[in-house]
């Protein structure tokens, strides 16, 4: 973060002295403002733990889960809210609610759960600025007091009594020892609500609770309406899923509390939501003791990132809410940071999964600022040795029980650290990106080259060893009886520690790194030479045979002249074999098609795309999913739910595919050469299976439309580019007859450039 930007604070932060420690009774600080004037009246504010502020009873703007998840060793985001209109003349009060959040409320799982993690206090520092002077600030005179908030926790959920609304501020504060060069603007947009959802089916269970369905699963939380007596209790669970005769079922949250309970004040409608958690759910479960009753029950999506940018329709409905269901699986997930899920006990920054859809997300969604802010978590928590960790913000690396190089050094995880900042770049041509993190990506190539000491990448077998690989995590095997090739790891570390060699050359070069830039590429060069060597066969059979090994080898060109034509048989063969059905895990998905369509395979892409079966895409919409899942068989054809210990049903790894609608089916791809969408590739994959095909994108320029429709072996395909974007046609054999705006156009192997504004390009397939 530039220093230039960080304020000069005056105030302390300050710990409510009556805070009961972790996981009990919410506190707040409270203090005054002397307001006399017209001028703008700033409140700059954050905390270690959440926050919520108020100003003479009023809320203070709408933002959610303020201060935001960082490395909080690392840094801490405050907000700036202009409460002109929230102050009157004279005396104002302010009132700060804190919560435990995710400083130190229990993380990570099951018998690893940890709190604490940053810190025991929670804590608040806030000024008021008005006229460039601070005119009220935090300090030791201020008070503290007790919320009606019983507990909360970012797993645990939250209670709250209304009785014990309006406590008194009648304990002080202390002054905490707290280094405010740590405080920097938040780095992205905040935790907004988007538009509640109501129910569309309620029923009642044996025990008489009722249990409502959103039709959407989210990252969010309830909000209630109730009326009734005093003391009166309203329980609310969760969970994603119903099992086959509708039974409430929320076993996969494993240790996670995830519950909310609400005790009525007893005056008239009372309408509450929690205000320090969220929860990943698609149903509620409600249960009342005593004398109460729900007026309303609404479901609040929460994201950091909740406007569309992107989105993409064709003729087969199932891919349309494919497409659907990868946007809310994003907006659930990455609420502060990129998330693996949002609902179990884990709910963390996975940097696997955020690597492989970092390319989508940015078709979804302005996630540049949110994934930079991620990128500076991550070399926060770099080990060392330049291990990146498995998941950032690392709950394990200031726990004096975990060594230094556990819970890091994953291949295709960590290099999240050389691909997301290359989507950045090619989706906003930001380099300032690139020269932030490039030191970091070395010192992650250094690290993985010294694994094995060489080119050739052989990863620990044990969780915790030297360079442990999750390979392609939940790669699926079919028949257990007769389960299909699936990549090694050693295949899977050498075949990323190219690619991340081969990105972070091109980084060099694009930063002016030349000799750091030739020492990646020369390095490249040798990775490649020694996978050729040791996983070819000499008739072009890679060692595993399997679809992850063919498509990420093909798609990174690491497969050599002389055996490009017969793997690319064994490629179709080994798809064909699976009978179309996806053979492929984390890292294996996102590069399956678009490996296929650079092969000129479409029928084959086009089969496995549709497949309604599993594994693949279409059979979890088939099911009913409204996000994607973690695992291709999350749940069976007739409703069993399976493995209940890990299976997420809003994990948004597997909607990477979306990122091969948009360019490959829809036709635009960002230029490497001309960043920032300045210049677009336009090559349209026809797949007849789909019909017709539109999508649209909102990018720095404007807004960008494209979509073909087919008229027997007729294409016509139509483009809209806003101004400052131009667009180059790529020459393809697959293409005859071309007519540009209605003149005959013979494609130079260069590309035809097309201009800002609305074209029309027809073309015949060739057979």
């Amino acid at each position: 973060m530039n220093d230039s930007v960080r304020r000069s604070w005056q105030a302390d932060m300050i710990a409510p002295l009556c805070d009961q420690g972790v996981s009990k009774q919410s506190s707040f600080v409270e203090g005054k403002v002397d307001y006399e004037g017209s001028e703008i009246l700033m409140l700059h504010i954050s905390a270690q733990g959440l926050y919520r502020a108020f100003i003479n009873g009023q809320r203070v703007g709408d933002d959610q889960l303020t201060p935001g998840w960082t490395c909080y060793n690392d840094r801490i985001a405050y907000q700036s809210y202009d409460v002109t209109s929230l102050v009157r003349q004279g005396t104002n009060t302010i009132r700060i609610w804190l919560g435990d959040g995710w400083f130190r409320s229990a993380l990570m799982w099951r018998e690893l759960l940890t709190t604490n993690t940053w810190g025991d206090r929670i804590a608040a520092i806030a000024e008021f600025e008005a006229g460039g002077k601070v005119v009220s600030k935090t300090d030791s005179t201020w008070k503290s007091g007790l919320t009606p908030i019983t507990s909360s926790g970012i797993y645990y959920g939250e209670d709250y009594d209304a009785r014990e609304e309006d406590q008194s501020a009648d304990q002080g504060v202390e002054v905490i020892e707290f280094d405010t060069s740590l405080l920097v603007p938040h780095e992205t947009s905040a935790v907004k609500e988007l538009v509640p959802i109501a129910p569309v089916r309620t029923w009642t269970d044996a025990e008489r609770r009722t249990i409502y369905d959103f039709a959407q699963n989210v990252g969010g939380y309830p909000r209630i309406s109730v009326t009734g007596k005093t003391g009166a209790k309203v329980l609310i669970e969760f969970s994603e899923v119903v099992g086959p005769r509708n039974e409430f079922d929320n076993r996969n949250y494993r240790s996670a509390r995830a519950s909310a309970t609400y005790v009525l004040k007893g005056e008239g409608t009372e309408t509450w939501s929690p205000a320090f958690t969220f929860f990943g759910f698609r149903f509620a479960r409600v249960t009342i003791t005593g004398d109460a009753e729900v007026q309303s029950i609404q479901s609040v999506p929460i994201s950091s990132v909740p406007e569309a940018k992107g989105g993409f329709t064709c003729g087969e409905l199932l891919a349309n809410r494919l497409v659907e269901n990868t946007v809310w699986s994003q907006r659930g997930n990455f609420i502060e940071v990129p998330t693996d899920c949002p609902q179990r006990d884990e709910r963390l920054g996975w940097t696997g999964d955020a690597q492989v859809f970092a390319g989508t997300a940015c078709w979804l969604a302005d996630s540049h600022s949110f994934l930079r802010k991620y990128m500076r978590d991550l070399m926060n928590d770099q080990r060392s040795n330049g291990a990146i960790s498995h998941f950032s913000p690392d709950p394990t690396l200031l726990n004096p029980n975990t060594d230094d190089n556990e819970w890091a050094g994953s291949t295709g995880w960590g290099d999240a650290i050389t691909v997301i900042p290359w989507q950045l770049y090619l989706h906003y041509g930001d380099k300032e990106v690139l020269r932030e993190c490039f030191p970091a990506m070395l010192k992650w190539l250094d690290y993985v080259w010294s694994i094995s000491d060489g080119p050739l990448v052989f990863p620990s077998k044990e969780f915790n060893g030297e360079g442990f690989s999750f390979g392609d995590w939940l790669q699926p095997v079919g028949d257990n009886r007769k389960p299909r090739p699936t990549i090694g790891d050693d295949c899977a570390a050498t075949l990323y520690h190219f690619i991340s060699n081969d990105l972070a050359a091109n980084i060099g070069r694009i930063i002016g790194e030349e000799d750091k830039a030739q020492a990646c590429a020369d390095r490249a060069a040798e990775i490649k030479k020694a996978f050729i060597r040791e996983y070819f066969t000499g008739s072009g059979r890679l060692a595993h045979n399997d679809q992850t090994s063919y498509a990420l080898a093909f798609l990174h060109d690491l497969v050599p002249a002389e055996y490009y034509e017969q793997a690319k048989v064994n490629f179709r063969r080994v798809v064909e074999d699976a009978n179309y059905l996806i053979g492929t895990g984390f890292i294996g998905t996102p590069a399956l098609l678009p490996a296929l369509t650079k092969l000129g395979m479409n029928d084959i892409a086009e089969k496995v795309f549709l497949n309604k079966e599993v594994p693949g895409w279409l059979y979890q919409v088939a099911q009913g999913a409204t996000t994607i899942w973690e695992r291709w068989d999350a749940i069976g054809p007739d409703g069993t739910i399976y493995d209940p210990l890990m299976n997420s049903y809003n994990h948004y790894a597997y909607g990477a595919v979306c990122q091969w609608l948009f360019e490959a089916v829809g036709g635009v791809a960002p230029s490497e050469t001309s960043p920032g969408f300045d210049e677009v590739s336009i090559n349209p994959q026809i797949l007849p299976a789909f019909g017709s095909v539109s999508m649209w994108h909102e990018c720095r320029h404007g807004r960008i439309e494209a979509g073909w429709t087919l008229d027997d072996d007729t294409v016509t395909y139509h483009l809209t580019l806003p101004v400052g974007c131009t667009g180059r046609l790529t020459a393809n054999p697959a293409r005859k007859h071309v007519r540009i705006d209605g003149a005959a156009t013979d494609v130079p192997e260069s590309g035809a450039t097309l201009g800002s504004g609305h074209h029309e390009v027809t073309f015949n397939l060739v057979s």
